[in-house]
């Protein structure tokens, strides 16, 4: 069962790059940003259809986006903290399937794998996609789109990581 429409919070580094994979792929995109488009850059393009939440809150924004998706991912290069931590809380607390893929602990194409597997074990139509910023993590974000566009793409013969 393909994925419907990837969702993030618009936040630099994984939640961007998940957003990214999806134009590059002609996945349909979403989510839920804080009021002000607000990103650690600055606000976020309009190029990117997500919709402003009434509050600046990134925890409100972040519980909206795991309520309105089947499942969340969150990529991390190590232990998950902070931000990523409170995904993790909301989707367990609103019994949604979430899974951690921590990147320096499996390769790109078994990352690939893992996803895969974790939306069609959960028949995930809806996929919510997390991680570190930026600013913590500077190198996620390629990892991120890499692995995105691999997997939204995956199920095409011939295609493959690259």
């Amino acid at each position: 069962m393909p994925i419907k429409k990837i969702v993030s919070g618009g936040q630099t580094g994984a939640d961007i790059a998940a957003l990214d994979a999806a134009i590059l792929c002609g996945t349909p995109h979403g989510g839920w940003i804080p009021q002000g488009r607000l990103t650690e850059d600055g606000p976020l393009p309009v190029q990117y259809h997500l919709q402003e939440m009434p509050t600046s809150a990134y925890p409100k924004r972040t519980e909206q986006n795991v309520i309105d998706s089947d499942g969340t991912v969150i990529f991390s290069h190590g232990a998950l903290s902070e931000g990523s931590l409170f995904t993790r809380k909301m989707a367990v607390q609103h019994r949604r399937p979430v899974m951690h893929v921590d990147l320096e602990k499996v390769t790109d194409q078994q990352a690939v794998q893992m996803l895969t597997d974790f939306v069609e074990a959960n028949a995930l139509e809806v996929l919510n996609v997390a991680g570190s910023r930026a600013s913590k993590d500077p190198a996620l974000y390629d990892k991120v789109v890499h692995i995105m566009v691999n997997f939204l793409i995956g199920c095409r013969p011939g295609v493959g990581l690259s």
